[in-house]
């Protein structure tokens, strides 16, 4: 905890963040949700973003959400010109499982508050937080072109649920010392290449469970992933 805490303090010190990052609040299917939303230094209400809606890792807290937006997202935002949302678990309930309530109102709230391109968005998420984005995914697929887990995978992987990323970009990292899910996310990519998906797998060389190599610097990997599918890599 406290290399973590370290870590985020050395990041808000060190980076000339300057995207505008504000702290919101809904009520959705009876439970408290809050997110941070990261908007250009430059908004303009009337012109059109390209958003990523992420999750968090762990136990998907606010401190896991700042943790996240810190490292993964924040250094590229701005000078890409992205809308960046991330929400924590409402009501301590996680979004593989009940969390996933708040979806798909939620989503439908951001597209009224803010003009989304196409209105569609990029899924990602880090650990917990990308079997997340894979889960939401599923389930909603017509409002995402791209999903990325970093580490994450499909859980409760059904055939209607693989159908149903089919039009998707889909990326996956993991580090090379994650045995358990490195396995779980190899047999997956294959599953969906066999399929003729869209799906890229990365090994992160020297890596573990939480990968260095797509923080700070290394998050704009994860930008010209999400860029690739904004030019139509999806079927």
């Amino acid at each position: 905890m406290r290399l973590l805490v370290s870590v985020v303090l050395l990041l808000l010190a060190s980076s000339s963040l300057s995207a505008k990052v504000f702290d919101k609040s809904t009520e959705i299917a009876g439970m408290s949700l809050h997110y941070k939303i990261a908007l250009p230094k430059d908004y303009d209400s009337e012109k059109s973003y390209p958003a990523v809606l992420a999750f968090p890792p762990g136990s998907q807290t606010m401190d896991m959400v700042l943790n996240t937006l810190l490292r993964n997202w924040l250094p590229e935002a701005d000078r890409r010109g992205y809308i960046v949302v991330v929400p924590a678990a409402p009501n301590g309930r996680g979004f593989a499982g009940d969390g996933s309530k708040v979806f798909p109102e939620f989503i439908e709230q951001l597209l009224r508050e803010y003009k989304i391109r196409d209105n569609k968005f990029h899924i990602a998420g880090m650990s917990n937080g990308g079997r997340s984005a894979f889960h939401i995914a599923a389930m909603y697929p017509r409002y995402f072109w791209s999903v990325t887990g970093f580490p994450g995978y499909l859980p409760d992987a059904t055939p209607e649920r693989v159908a149903a990323l089919a039009k998707m970009c889909i990326f996956m990292h993991v580090g090379e010392f994650d045995a358990g899910w490195l396995q779980e996310m190899q047999q997956q990519a294959s599953a969906f290449r066999s399929k003729g998906y869209t799906v890229r797998l990365t090994v992160e060389k020297g890596e573990g469970h939480v990968m260095g190599t797509l923080t700070g610097a290394g998050s704009a990997r994860l930008y010209k992933q999400i860029e690739e599918a904004r030019q139509g890599c999806g079927r």
